[in-house]
């Protein structure tokens, strides 16, 4: 490959304008210009997106969200699904959490962020190393709430509660106080 400058013929503002121009043998010619490079990266970032949104999960209905036993780090009796993400890996992951009446997960924190938005029933959460249900502040469906990163908080429903959690992984869990924490508990 050979790379020539040659003047450009045409309309009188290029008839001066010499641009590189790159021989692919034969008499094929390209002209490398910032419309042209513009283009091939527009054309691959679309194409990048189109295969993002191939592989982005999409519910058409709750459904089709797939239940299963929450990690043992949370107590027993609720159902959990991973919606997007690796929760193992680093990355942006969306759980949902399915609680019955009078679920309680002890006082705990996490390294990052959780954002928890109420689908259903009503979900409470209180911040402190104890649970404090005076001071607990209660989400209806559609209410919203950020448990900042190793903020101590707690959380409980008393009519049950189906919950959507935003978080970016890998998600850990430590709770304020180890013996609260259901992993120790249960049986290998």
């Amino acid at each position: 490959m050979q790379i020539q400058k040659r003047s450009v013929p045409g309309r009188a503002e290029w008839a001066d304008v010499e641009k590189p121009q790159i021989f692919f043998g034969g008499n094929h010619i390209m002209f490398v210009s910032l419309r042209n490079t513009i283009l091939i990266v527009a054309t691959m970032l679309i194409a990048q997106a189109f295969a993002v949104a191939a592989d982005t999960p999409f519910l058409r209905s709750a459904k089709e969200v797939k239940w299963g036993a929450p990690p043992p780090v949370f107590p027993p009796g609720a159902k959990f699904a991973v919606i997007a993400g690796d929760p193992s890996a680093t990355g942006l992951v969306t759980v949902r959490f399915e609680m019955p009446a009078g679920y309680v997960i002890p006082p705990h924190f996490h390294p990052t962020d959780e954002h928890i938005t109420v689908l259903k029933g009503s979900f409470s959460l209180g911040m402190g190393d104890g649970i404090d249900k005076t001071h607990a502040l209660t989400l209806l469906p559609g209410g919203y709430g950020v448990a900042m990163a190793n903020m101590h908080h707690y959380a409980y429903t008393t009519t049950g509660a189906t919950i959507q959690v935003h978080l970016q992984g890998p998600f850990a869990i430590t709770y304020v106080d180890p013996a609260d924490d259901p992993s120790t508990k249960r049986a290998p």
